[in-house]
């Protein structure tokens, strides 16, 4: 069946365009209500003259920062006639793509399967199937997006995360990710930031955020931060597009096994790579600096943002400093707050969390 012939699943042209318009109308208003997120403002006696800012994407509706690139997904297949009445909907990912694609599944009452890897948090996968999702897990995890493509022959919706974000997202403005926190600064003692610092999964976010700095003419840089020895921070050293991880991570959603087709290295300014234990405790850090629960990659963010600061520190500068919370801490109860789980995986996240608390300072405090 060819998913371009409305009248294969059993829809006029006429009523087809008809629900399009009304798709479309529908993410609009959802985007009225929700685009926007908090800037949490934290201060470190350690860091005098530097502000940190954390952009709390977890806040959305579905629950993390894949929801604004779930809803442009959405968008982009609706507009380019990828996606019609009645469709099934099919996408790759480790778990938030997929929760937030689920949800928008269901706004727009269509049927959606998520392809992830098997080892995806386990209540992730249970919060998907909520919202309604199918869930196929595989076994190998450089494998999903083949496996989701495979669907496009039963006449699925292939949105693709992984090869269309950085092209889906509206990067010169439409209330992004980088317009937002640029909007939400300007009243603050430093409102053009030092840096902004968010991960890589499949390089929407830091492509968007890459592109408005340029595109605004700001001077403020851009940090990945990157699971130790993932394909982001090889590839952004050698700018191999077919460079692979040098190690496994446990943390989800970023760290990819291989380059992916969304990841544009010549926009970003640097690379920190944190180890899996330093950024399972400073997820941990996160609650008490914040009073909520940021998975895995919120505290590699965070991690990354200690290390920029020790060198503006060193080298005498002021600012601030704005990284990503990127998901609720939640979806990993059985995973990452879990001692036990903890314990198998051999990580001592004691022994990490008290050695950021010692570079951070002792007294922590918000406004």
């Amino acid at each position: 069946m060819d998913s371009r012939d409305a009248t294969a699943i059993g829809v006029d042209a006429d009523s087809d365009r008809a629900w399009v318009h009304a798709s479309i109308a529908r993410l609009r208003r959802e985007a009225a209500r929700s685009a926007d997120t908090h800037l949490l403002h934290v201060a470190l006696p350690a860091f005098p003259g530097i502000d940190f800012y954390f952009k709390d994407e977890a806040s959305h509706p579905s629950g993390s920062l894949k929801h604004r690139l779930a809803r442009s997904l959405f968008l982009y297949a609706l507009c380019n006639g990828g996606l019609r009445q009645g469709q099934r909907v099919v996408d790759a990912s480790s778990g938030s793509t997929a929760i937030s694609e689920a949800w928008f599944a269901r706004l727009l009452g269509v049927p959606f399967t998520a392809v992830m890897p098997a080892c995806t948090a386990p209540d992730k996968v249970r919060h998907a199937r909520s919202l309604g999702a199918s869930c196929e897990l595989v076994d190998d995890a450089a494998t999903v997006r083949e496996r989701a493509a495979m669907f496009q022959a039963d006449g699925a919706c292939f949105l693709d995360q992984f090869g269309l974000a950085e092209q889906a997202t509206d990067w010169r403005g439409n209330n992004n990710i980088a317009e937002s926190i640029v909007h939400q600064l300007a009243g603050e003692p430093h409102p053009e930031p030092a840096w902004i610092v968010c991960g890589a999964g499949t390089g929407g976010t830091s492509a968007t955020i890459g592109r408005y700095l340029r595109y605004r003419g700001l001077s403020t840089r851009l940090c990945v931060a990157e699971p130790t020895g993932g394909a982001f921070a090889v590839g952004w050293l050698t700018r191999q597009p077919d460079a692979r991880s040098r190690c496994a991570t446990l943390i989800e959603g970023i760290g990819r096994p291989r380059v992916e087709p969304c990841f544009l290295f010549d926009l970003v300014d640097r690379v920190v790579e944190v180890d899996d234990a330093d950024s399972i405790g400073a997820a941990w850090l996160l609650r008490d600096l914040l009073g909520g629960w940021y998975g895995g990659s919120s505290g590699t963010n965070l991690a990354a943002c200690l290390q920029l600061a020790e060198g503006m520190r060193a080298r005498g500068e002021r600012g601030s400093i704005v990284a990503l919370l990127c998901d609720r801490g939640e979806r990993y109860a059985h995973s990452l707050f879990d001692p036990q789980w903890l314990a198998q995986h051999g990580i001592g996240v004691d022994d990490a969390r008290r050695a950021l608390e010692r570079r951070f300072g002792t007294s922590l405090h918000t406004d």
